[in-house]
């Protein structure tokens, strides 16, 4: 056993960080030098109710709860101390979505994810008004959309927040967000990193005709910034937290933030010039600006990271939900024929087929699209694949294509920002599921995004991670130590980084497919229209 980490354990000076991913919640311990130590994980799936994509309440607790158990075995189990005791605890999850309370702290309507796309006219309208890029995922788009719609919780509404802001004022009673996870609920002024008073004024006079019994600023939480201590574990989220009572309250918990912040912040992409992909169930870039940019973009967000700098995101709903669902077709052929595979052979077999394929997949197309889509205009999604008679169908060129469709809606947006905004970017960093085969996936978005794309050994930590670097850096900064040198100088000094250059041939294939890819979108409307 490590002495020396069984008495920080013992002593209170590990920090824990919990993410609320959209297919699983992740538990990370790391210690004072910010390594990870322990971990614990529960799965779980939204539900698709009433046409809404959600996830209940008690599936929200259940799962923090076991994640917290498992982890709190796992140190038990390596390092044979009880967890009690904690520097710090930090909670991220899934961006944007709409969760509001009454004033008796009721869940008015079931929480409504960054996954539907039911929010346009609200989307829209608010654009306009705002002269400022409003998606439909956002909190804002979703609350005004309710008021457009007439339903009747909105004369109730107390509070609104996001899963991240909903679980840390459960466990310490404040209703706060960092200004990562609030910059997708409503636009940040970069000057005071809060909520932009102006547009909140301009929101207030444009329901006023409505007679609401509220004002915005009043039920929206209160923005804190990375460093910032946002409320400390009271007796009641103690006991929320860990069911087996061994967790002292008291402990301070740093700004709950959104996955994209925790993304920069486990990549050390919060630095201008410098990018991100987080690849999952649905993608995301993430490019750090120098400055605004010229005009309003519909497929662009404009969100902070945790200290509050200017960022732009291109997002997309989908990414790996269909690549995942053929990956999980091979294994049952595999098993149909007598073979036994298990997870990672199969998906690093696959995967490493896709570098035998064209550079542009040979003519194939497909669309993974379980959901809408909202940066290619759709409210709902059907995965498919189309071929001419005449493409190069093969194992190679079809893993190669579901690889980049899994990207394709996000270039999109990031196209804009790069060609058309001409943002400066350096180098884009990798991380998430896609990225576990060595270097495929990553030689694929090098393609998509025409820059060097590097993947740290950490990528696979991911957001639990960044959330608890954030917890370190709370109670560890020194005096006016930013965010980013924190990060350069304390935790990716020595990090072990692989990248990869881009090669033309392969950029060019990605051009080709592209073009085919937005060409073919009315096919995904046909299927749309008539499958039902």
């Amino acid at each position: 056993m490590n002495e020396k980490l069984n008495q920080a354990i013992e002593d209170g000076r590990t920090v824990l960080g919990i993410e609320m991913g959209s297919t699983r919640i992740k538990a990370v311990l790391i210690d004072e030098e910010n390594q990870s130590i322990a971990s614990g994980s529960h799965d779980w799936e939204n539900s698709y109710i009433d046409n809404i994509w959600t996830y209940g309440i008690d599936e929200i607790w259940k799962g923090v709860q076991d994640s917290y158990r498992n982890l709190a075995a796992d140190v038990k189990e390596r390092y044979g101390v009880i967890l009690k005791k904690l520097g710090a605890i930090g909670f991220s999850g899934m961006m944007h979505g709409y969760l509001a309370f009454d004033k008796q702290d009721q869940l008015l309507v079931p929480f409504r994810t960054w996954r539907n796309n039911i929010t346009q006219q609200a989307s829209e309208e608010l654009t306009n008004h705002f002269n400022y890029n409003i998606p439909q995922r956002w909190s804002i788009a979703h609350l005004y959309q309710a008021i457009l719609n007439q339903e009747e919780h909105v004369a109730e509404v107390d509070f609104i927040t996001t899963l991240a802001g909903y679980v840390h004022w459960k466990l310490t009673g404040r209703k706060v967000l960092g200004v990562g996870e609030a910059s997708g609920a409503f636009p940040i002024d970069l000057e005071t990193k809060g909520f932009h008073q102006g547009m909140i004024d301009k929101f207030n006079q444009l329901i006023a005709p409505k007679q609401l019994p509220w004002k915005l600023e009043e039920v929206l939480p209160e923005v804190f910034v990375a460093g910032q201590e946002a409320g400390r574990l009271t007796e009641e989220g103690a006991r929320l937290l860990d069911v087996s009572g061994q967790l002292e309250a008291g402990i301070p918990l740093c700004p709950p933030e959104g996955d994209a912040g925790t993304g920069m912040v486990a990549t050390n992409s919060v630095a201008e010039r410098t990018g991100n992909v987080s690849a999952g169930t649905s993608a995301f870039a993430m490019v750090v600006l120098e400055k605004n940019l010229s005009k309003v973009h519909p497929e662009i967000d404009l969100v902070t990271t945790p200290s509050g700098s200017l960022v732009a995101m291109a997002h997309s709903n989908n990414c790996t939900s269909d690549l995942n669902a053929w990956v999980g077709l091979f294994g049952e052929f595999a098993q149909a024929v007598g073979v036994d595979i298990d997870s990672d052979t199969l998906y690093r077999t696959l995967f490493h087929q896709a570098l035998e394929g064209d550079p542009d997949g040979g003519g194939l197309l497909s669309y993974g699209y379980l959901s809408g889509e909202h940066v290619t205009h759709f409210e709902e999604g059907r995965p498919l694949v189309v071929r001419d008679s005449d493409s190069q169908f093969n194992l190679a060129n079809f893993m190669r294509t579901h690889l980049m469709t899994s990207f394709g809606a996000m270039k999109i947006g990031l196209d804009i920002l790069l060609k058309e905004e001409k943002a400066p970017l350096e180098e884009m960093l990798g991380h998430g599921g896609i990225f576990k085969t060595e270097g495929v996936a990553q030689r694929i978005l090098a393609a998509a995004c025409n820059v060097p794309t590097s993947v740290m050994e950490t990528a696979g930590e991911g957001g639990a991670w960044g959330i608890a670097l954030l917890g370190n850096y709370m109670i560890h900064q020194q005096e006016g130590e930013t965010l980013e040198l924190f990060l350069k100088e304390k935790v990716f000094a020595d990090q072990e980084v692989t990248t990869i250059s881009v090669e033309p041939q392969e950029v060019a294939g990605f051009e080709q497919f592209m073009e085919r890819y937005k060409q073919g979108l009315s096919i995904e409307r046909a299927a749309i229209e008539h499958l039902r």
